[in-house]
């Protein structure tokens, strides 16, 4: 059995500048809220395909985020099957391996998981991200003194290893479920490519 997803991840966190949690830092509020969600353009699951779907988490670490335990709550999009689903949740959840299993590795609790509505989009240079009654992020990337963007290649602590973040700012970010209610606007964002397999 093997398995493979690649496409877009995103997150928009709290962190005020760069988030520190990359470089193993702690956060610039002294924990992480966090709204993460994947776009995968291409998936497979042992004959399961998965292309089209996306994947989202809120993530609440109550320091740095390598020391500690997170909680989280998971949304799957609604238009995966139960074959797909199980996949999704077998990937994300880290019992199939591969970059997953690192980051399931730091999760204490697991407040919920929904299938629901998930749109990630593309929107200009930048991205929304929008789950009813849960979720709705808005971001910009930064720009550079040449016009590019800027971004952090190389990081100790990330989603997306082996690709660079860009780094962006959230004009709306506002997250409310599971008794969180998060105002992110105008803090940090960051989305590269990802590629996961087992």
């Amino acid at each position: 059995m093997s398995w493979n997803l690649e496409g877009t991840y995103l997150e928009s966190c709290n962190c005020e500048a760069i988030c520190p949690c990359i470089v193993l830092g702690p956060p610039t509020q002294g924990e992480c809220t966090a709204l993460i969600a994947w776009k995968i353009a291409n998936g497979n699951d042992d004959g399961v395909k998965l292309d089209g779907l996306n994947m989202a988490l809120l993530l609440h670490s109550p320091g740095k985020m390598h020391e500690v335990k997170w909680k989280v709550a998971v949304y799957v999009d609604e238009r995966a099957s139960d074959a797909q689903k199980g996949s999704l949740l077998k990937i994300f959840g880290g019992q199939a391996g591969g970059h997953p299993a690192a980051l399931a590795a730091q999760i204490g609790q697991i407040l919920g998981v929904t299938s629901t509505k998930i749109e990630f989009e593309k929107q200009g240079k930048g991205y929304t991200v929008r789950i009813p009654s849960v979720a709705d992020t808005t971001l910009d990337p930064l720009v550079g003194p040449d016009g590019g963007d800027v971004t952090v290649s190389n990081h100790l602590l990330g989603i997306a290893p082996g690709f660079p973040a860009v780094v962006g700012r959230a004009t709306r970010s506002r997250v409310t479920d599971h008794g969180w209610d998060w105002n992110l606007d105008g803090r940090q964002c960051m989305y590269s490519p990802f590629r996961y397999q087992g």
